[in-house]
C-alpha cells in the first residue's frame, strides 16, 4: 500500500516557517506555531523534518536554493539587467515588512553560523547571490547600461550594500525595505551607469 499523498508541500511548510519566524523569532517559535500556519500537526512536522532543528536546517537550505529562481524570475520580468538586479534583490527580502520581522529573520540567518550545516547553506546563499549579481552586471555592461568596470569589485560592493541596507533600514525606518534596498544599490551603481 502506498503512503497517502501529502496535501501540503515541503515548500509550503518552509514558507510558513519563514512567516512564523519573521513574526515571533527563531528562538521563540514552536512546531505548533508552524503547524498552525501550515495546516499540519507538530507530529506531522516531526515526521517530515525529524525535529525543530531539522526544520530550521531545511529552511536554511530552502532559502539558499531559492536564490537562482528569484534572479531568473526577475530576468523574465525586466528587459533591463539593472532593473532585473534591483527586482531580484528586493524579492529576496520580500517577506520582510517591519523592522521586527527583519530582526527576527537576520537572527535566524546568524543564529547557527557556527554550525557546519547552517554555515554551509549561508555560504552557498552568499556565493550564489554574488554569482547572480555578477552575471547581471556583466549583462548590463554588455547591453550598454553600465560603463566598463571591474565586475568582481562591483558585484561584491553591490552585495555588501544590499546586506548593509538590511540593517540600516531597521535603524532608520524610512519608507519600505524595498525602496530602501533599491535606493542603496542604485547609489552604488550610479557612478557606473553609461
Amino acid at each position: 500500500m502506498s503512503p497517502r499523498p501529502r496535501s501540503t508541500s515541503d515548500e509550503e511548510i518552509l514558507t510558513a516557517a519563514a512567516r512564523v519566524i519573521s513574526r515571533v523569532g527563531s528562538g521563540r517559535f514552536t512546531l505548533g506555531d508552524i503547524g498552525e500556519e501550515a495546516g499540519l500537526s507538530p507530529a506531522g512536522l516531526v515526521q517530515r523534518f525529524g525535529s525543530k532543528g531539522g526544520l530550521l536546517l531545511a529552511l536554511a537550505e530552502h532559502r539558499a536554493s531559492g536564490v537562482p529562481g528569484r534572479f531568473a524570475a526577475a530576468r523574465e520580468l525586466h528587459a533591463s539587467s539593472l532593473d532585473a538586479l534591483l527586482h531580484a534583490l528586493a524579492s529576496i527580502a520580500h517577506e520582510v515588512d517591519t523592522p521586527e520581522a527583519l530582526a527576527n529573520l537576520l537572527a535566524f540567518e546568524q543564529m547557527h553560523l557556527d554550525e557546519d550545516g547552517f554555515h554551509a547553506h549561508a555560504l552557498r546563499h552568499a556565493r550564489t547571490m554574488l554569482a547572480e549579481i555578477r552575471a547581471l552586471l556583466d549583462e548590463a555592461v554588455e547591453a550598454g547600461e553600465l560603463a566598463e568596470c571591474d565586475p568582481d569589485d562591483l558585484s561584491r560592493t553591490v552585495q555588501t550594500a544590499y546586506t548593509g541596507a538590511l540593517s540600516t533600514w531597521a535603524v532608520y525606518r524610512s519608507g519600505t525595505l524595498d525602496d530602501w534596498l533599491r535606493g542603496e544599490v542604485e547609489a552604488v551603481l550610479e557612478p557606473y551607469r553609461a
